[in-house]
């Protein structure tokens, strides 16, 4: 089975997202694992105007949302299932795409032209399944001076469902996240761990940084 075949079996057994949360609202961003919970989009600095990219769009809810705020949304995933969900839901936003694709060959794909990106996001995808010597340099070419690249997933050693074929996820630590993002020309890191809700034992670690 490979590794895009794989992901789509993972993403069809996935509880689809709600159409609502608590509040009401039909679209928002969610950093974590948990429902209603965490940071919103305000970790990303304004989005108006901004071209966004999300490695590992799933859904699409996440960038949707980014997009009703006034950004251009481009989401990668590789998993042709979450491309077929993301625009039956989404499809009919105005300057939101998504494409079936690895995002390392999309980043080389970009490469070869003058996009560019003012925000990167990751939310449980890419950044935490990708070689971070192999990814970084590649989104770093990728994005506009001043740029965000902003990025969660479960702290070191925590457990997470994941498709066998999906190889090694990259659980670094604070610190390690710091000395690898600065290694690749990124600065003002910002690491910080969401404490879970209440009853719930494992939180979510959130990194920011700038591609000043």
């Amino acid at each position: 089975m490979s590794l895009a075949e794989s992901w789509g079996r993972y993403a069809a057994g996935s509880t689809p997202r709600r159409t609502v949360n608590a509040k009401g609202d039909t679209t928002w961003l969610n950093w974590t694992q948990y429902a209603d919970h965490g940071p919103n989009e305000s970790v990303l600095g304004p989005v108006a105007g901004r071209r966004v990219l999300e490695l590992g769009s799933g859904s699409g809810s996440n960038l949707a949302h980014l997009v009703t705020l006034g950004a251009t949304g481009q989401g990668v995933d590789i998993a042709p299932a979450r491309a077929v969900v993301a625009r039956e839901r989404w499809g009919e936003l105005p300057g939101l795409e998504f494409r079936t694709v690895d995002a390392v060959a999309f980043l080389k794909e970009t490469d070869e032209t003058d996009e560019t990106f003012d925000v990167v996001l990751s939310i449980f995808g890419a950044v935490w399944f990708v070689d971070p010597d192999i990814l970084l340099p590649l989104i770093r070419s990728r994005m506009a001076p001043g740029g965000i690249l902003a990025f969660s997933h479960l702290p070191p050693g925590s457990r997470g469902p994941k498709p066998a074929e999906a190889g090694q996820r990259y659980d670094h630590t604070p610190d390690e996240w710091g000395h690898i993002l600065t290694g690749h020309g990124f600065s003002d890191v910002c690491v910080s761990l969401i404490e879970p809700p209440q009853g719930r034992a494992v939180g979510t670690m959130l990194v920011r940084a700038s591609a000043a």
